[in-house]
């Protein structure tokens, strides 16, 4: 196994992850920011009233795009399981 192989392994995971975690990361920012809007507007400062949203946001999130999350895992898995005899040979 050389370097440049180590490498794009570890490029492909790291897409992967990106890949996985952009849509909760996003789902988390947008209501973070609106909340926080409708906090400074109305001047009121609770934290609970930021976490809740985003938890909750997070959660429907995680409902929608739970299956594709897990099969893209699953693909990038099933990948590096087929690369291993080519990683033994050397090649």
């Amino acid at each position: 196994m050389t370097d440049t192989v180590v490498i794009e392994i570890a490029l492909a995971a790291l897409l992967v992850g990106a890949k996985l975690a952009a849509p909760v990361l996003l789902s988390a920012l947008v209501v973070g920011f609106v909340v926080s809007l409708l906090q400074s507007v109305t001047q009121m400062q609770d934290p609970a009233l930021a976490f809740v949203p985003k938890l909750i946001a997070v959660g429907v999130c995680l409902l929608l795009f739970g299956s594709w999350m897990i099969t893209e895992i699953t693909v990038f898995t099933t990948q590096l399981y087929e690369r291993i005899p080519d990683l033994v040979r050397g090649g």
